[in-house]
């Protein structure tokens, strides 16, 4: 009867000594907990596309070159102008000496003179807009693939354009403006040497009869009541 305990006992010794292997074993397979990936911090940057464009060499060359194209449009638009404003001058000064057929022959050719003076002022102005786009939209292409090779080298999220009034930026600091070190790698990048110093282009401006005030409606003499009723 001892024996029989003692070899039951001793087998209950072996079958807890295998369970608590199994345990300590399963224990040891289980995956610690993997920490949270740490939090990467967004970096936004901020650029004024239409200046850079305007500021670098290419865009400088083009746009001085563009305006200097239509010097000569600019000149006669303004003899244009000073034709109708000299007329006009007439008009006001000696309309009332005139005889109603002079007066009205006078007041016609203003009038004709003023219409063809604002139909060339328009097709200057719209071939000025439409060339001067081509060149913002041939360099700001280029400008893109800059941009777009500097913010992966520099770790940006994101890069906003202010160019537009409306931007939804309403406030960015200093360091977060990336204007002048895009304009920089474009320049090195086009090999285009800057031009000669003096008054930069700007993209607003058109051409127009400048040198006098602009041409206006044609102003009846008072003391007469027979001049035809000019448009506005």
């Amino acid at each position: 009867m001892i024996f029989k305990q003692t070899r039951f006992v001793l087998a209950l010794a072996a079958i807890l000594s295998v369970g608590a292997l199994a345990q300590t074993g399963s224990a040891a397979a289980t995956p610690a907990p993997t920490a949270p990936a740490p939090t990467v911090q967004p970096k936004i940057g901020i650029i004024n596309m239409q200046q850079a464009i305007l500021a670098s060499n290419e865009g400088r060359r083009d746009f001085e070159s563009l305006q200097k194209k239509f010097e000569p449009k600019q000149t006669e638009l303004k003899g244009m102008n000073d034709e109708v404003e000299g007329l006009k001058k007439q008009l006001n000064t000696q309309g009332d000496k005139l005889n109603d057929e002079a007066r009205a022959n006078l007041v016609k050719t203003i009038e004709s003179k003023q219409k063809s003076l604002q139909r060339s002022l328009e097709d200057a102005q719209g071939d000025f807009q439409a060339q001067q786009n081509d060149i913002l939209n041939r360099i700001g292409q280029k400008m893109m693939e800059v941009l777009d090779k500097y913010a992966k080298e520099n770790g940006y999220t994101m890069i906003l354009d202010v160019s537009n009034p409306q931007s939804p930026v309403l406030w960015a600091g200093a360091s977060s403006d990336v204007t002048k070190a895009i304009v920089d790698a474009y320049n090195t990048q086009s090999g285009v040497a800057a031009p000669p110093a003096g008054a930069r282009p700007s993209a607003s401006a058109k051409p127009s009869a400048t040198g006098t005030k602009p041409a206006t409606a044609v102003t009846k003499p008072a003391t007469t009541s027979t001049t035809p009723t000019t448009p506005h």
